[in-house]
């Protein structure tokens, strides 16, 4: 089996027991990962948003950051307030190259004596190799090669936690992270996720991650959710997947992404990129990624071209799918600025014929971050 070179796919630590869960198994960034167990793409989405559904993210890059500075340090490559980041505390941001082109989105936790740093499966090996080139001498980036990395969400999701801890998770809040012992593992907890759902990432040791999952899987709330529920989650949630909404040929500003660039960065720079990045704040950009709602039952699903109602190209779907908890097609896109207003007609071109849709406002559905 191969990903389109010689080399072969990398597997998880949970890889027999996906087998073992009859999983559809398809490659995914160099990884076989299960797109969708025996209850199928559907049931899966409908259970994480009813219950607690258990994702494998075990091919994302888990880093520490050691050393002196470390917050100042990274943010020379990333626009996001870090030295404003409380311990334990978490921050999605975006490693940007000179042009404000997006490397790669993550997410940064302060650990107090280090920071912890997820990225992107895809893009891990250019992020690590990107970082250790360009951090200074005095920060150490140590990528944990022996972690694996389990999403527990929706909102039963806590509750089935709470019965393998110690922990008082009441006291932890969407974006906070803590080190705790889940069935006598220690483990990396954070309040977050892909989902719009409350929900935990839980980082374990990868020798210990099948009974951990095999133990939260025991559970009456709790079911194995593949890739494919995975990605509708997200995008009813409003949420970016890398190399399809953003990547190297989009900014921050027009990828709608600006609440990820902190009011002190905005005033002194110092970032990859920030004179475009400034400049586009200031003056505005040519176009927008913006929400989707095609009218009817049919999906606009990525690289459908979008017109003006009189059939002028405006830009086009970047992700695009039926969304079961949003009722309705949803999809994800780029327009020019002079159509990005929520409420503005567009078509969506799917498979030669012109569908009407209207640009919306995201998410597509309620987000049920825990918030405290």
């Amino acid at each position: 089996m191969s990903n389109g070179s010689e080399s072969p796919l990398k597997t998880t630590p949970l890889d027999a027991l996906h087998r073992s869960l009859g999983a559809k198994m398809v490659p995914f960034a160099g990884y076989s990962m299960p797109v969708q167990f025996a209850a199928g793409v559907l049931a899966e989405h409908n259970h994480t948003r009813a219950a607690a559904g258990l994702f494998d993210v075990s091919h994302m890059g888990q880093v520490a950051l050691r050393g002196d500075g470390i917050a100042a340090a990274l943010e020379t490559l990333v626009p996001g307030e870090l030295q404003a980041l409380g311990d334990g505390r978490m921050r999605y941001t975006l490693l940007l190259n000179e042009q404000a082109g997006i490397l790669d989105d993550l997410m940064v936790t302060n650990r107090g004596d280090y920071f912890y740093v997820v990225v992107n499966a895809a893009c891990k090996e250019a992020d690590i190799a990107h970082m250790q080139a360009s951090l200074p001498p005095s920060v150490t980036v140590e990528p944990w090669e022996d972690r694996a990395l389990l999403a527990l969400q929706g909102p039963q999701a806590v509750a089935a936690l709470q019965r393998h801890t110690d922990a008082d998770l009441s006291q932890l809040r969407f974006m906070a992270s803590a080190e705790m012992a889940v069935g006598g593992t220690p483990c990396l907890v954070s309040r977050s996720g892909y989902t719009g759902e409350d929900g935990v990432e839980i980082s374990v040791p990868a020798g210990d991650a099948q009974s951990l999952a095999e133990t939260l899987l025991s559970e009456p709330e709790v079911e194995p959710i593949g890739l494919g529920a995975r990605d509708s989650l997200r995008l009813e949630a409003g949420l970016c997947l890398y190399g399809h909404d953003i990547d190297e040929t989009t900014t921050p500003v027009e990828a709608a992404l600006t609440w990820a660039i902190g009011k002190r960065r905005r005033a002194e720079g110092g970032f990859p990129g920030d004179s475009v990045v400034l400049r586009q704040l200031s003056e505005g950009t040519t176009r927008r990624r913006v929400g989707i709602r095609p009218d009817g039952r049919a999906p606009a699903r990525e690289g459908a071209a979008l017109t003006d109602p009189d059939g002028n190209a405006i830009g086009a779907i970047t992700s695009g799918s039926f969304g079961p908890t949003a009722g309705g097609p949803v999809a994800m896109g780029y327009v020019q600025t002079g159509h990005a207003d929520t409420g503005t007609q567009v078509n969506a071109i799917v498979r030669g014929k012109s569908l009407p849709a209207q640009v919306a406002d995201m998410p597509f559905v309620t987000q049920n971050y825990y918030r405290g």
